[in-house]
């Protein structure tokens, strides 16, 4: 409690920070997990047929220089803003990692995603980035793709 007896965080506060936490928590979590312990199959090894993209070429298709959040082995995190409006851009370096993260991201924030990274933002600014980037957005089930509307 602060000194007027409210509580020290706002209503207004966005969840923007909580995400990036959360984000860094789910890296180190994925850091701490030994490669020896990835199922068959490639499960744990980056994307087949090249490199996934960077946060900065990301950023660069939607006309933004992203502000770097979070730089760590097993995942990149960026923030951009642009005329599309404010969002997260964040890639992964193995599919597991994403995988964690999706586990853990907030079941009420959409998500934009591609093949090793996620955007976060309000679906509107979602759906705007998404005319840009391509990915499939995910409502509620991060792991499942938002239904054709019909």
């Amino acid at each position: 409690m602060n000194r007027t007896g409210k509580g020290c965080v706002s209503r207004d506060v966005k969840t923007y920070p909580c995400i990036a936490v959360l984000a860094l928590a789910a890296a180190l979590s994925a850091a701490c997990s030994s490669a020896r312990d990835a199922p068959a199959g490639g499960y744990g090894q980056a994307a087949p047929g090249g490199r996934p993209p960077t946060v900065e070429e990301l950023a660069a298709k939607v006309g933004c220089e992203p502000k770097i959040q979070i730089e760590a082995a097993e995942l990149r995190q960026g923030h951009c803003r642009t005329s599309a409006g404010e969002f997260f851009l964040t890639t992964f370096a193995t599919q597991q990692g994403k995988d964690e993260w999706m586990d853990a991201a907030p079941e009420y924030n959409p998500h934009l995603v591609g093949n090793l990274w996620t955007a976060l933002s309000s679906r509107a600014v979602l759906e705007r980035v998404r005319q840009k980037l391509g990915g499939d957005l995910h409502l509620k089930d991060h792991r499942t793709g938002t239904p054709a509307p019909g």
